[in-house]
């Protein structure tokens, strides 16, 4: 059964969407991505946050600590071994606001409607169908709601014609305009697209 966003007060729902990747060197700035992604959605204590596909859970855990006892973060894996890892990086944390969820490759597994905000990192380029997950990521979205991607380019010249190839060796990556492209087609508008440091970007659009 899909996990509900529940509303604590009045918090912003955020859902931060990160399938499980091996994240290349450029991208581990872990403190500048989190001060981003604070001010880019305006994160404050109290949010209700979903990360989806968080790996080792550093960034749910940094983010949970963030939002505080008064939030509360959804955070999703793929496969058992990676639940199970990330179930024992919350359980060390102790940190009861933490809920770990069963993620799935082309969808949020959220309720309709039920975010203000959906954030990835490095891990819209391992899509294998972007325009099933985008309308997933809209759907999961209140009327208003955010999404912001954080992701990096592949090298000069050598983007993938199609989104099963952009996590390919050669092709690692995938292109600021693919991305901002493929929210518009979905029924996103584009709010900004900017590059990082190097290869990397982030988009943020809305849900009208």
């Amino acid at each position: 059964m899909p996990h509900r966003c529940r509303r604590h007060g009045r918090p912003v729902v955020l859902l931060l969407a990160l399938l499980a990747v091996h994240v290349p060197a450029h991208s581990q700035g872990e403190a500048g991505d989190i001060s981003r992604l604070i001010d880019a959605l305006e994160l404050a204590p109290g949010a209700i946050v979903a990360e989806i596909g968080a790996g080792d859970g550093a960034l749910t855990l940094s983010l949970a600590r963030h939002v505080g006892a008064s939030g509360r973060v959804f955070t999703t894996e793929l496969g058992d071994e990676r639940l199970k890892t990330l179930r024992l990086a919350v359980g060390k944390a102790d940190l009861s606001h933490v809920e770990v969820v069963e993620a799935r490759a082309t969808s949020t597994n959220l309720t309709a409607s039920c975010c203000d905000a959906i954030v990835m990192r490095d891990v819209y380029h391992h899509f294998g169908d972007p325009t099933a997950m985008n309308a997933s990521l809209l759907a999961s979205l209140k009327p208003g709601g955010h999404v912001a991607i954080l992701d990096f380019a592949p090298p000069p010249g050598k983007e993938s014609d199609t989104a099963a190839g952009r996590s390919r060796d050669g092709h690692h990556g995938v292109g600021r305009e693919a991305v901002s492209h493929e929210l518009v087609e979905a029924g996103f508008t584009e709010i900004s697209s900017r590059p990082l440091d190097g290869r990397r970007f982030m988009v943020v659009g809305r849900k009208p």
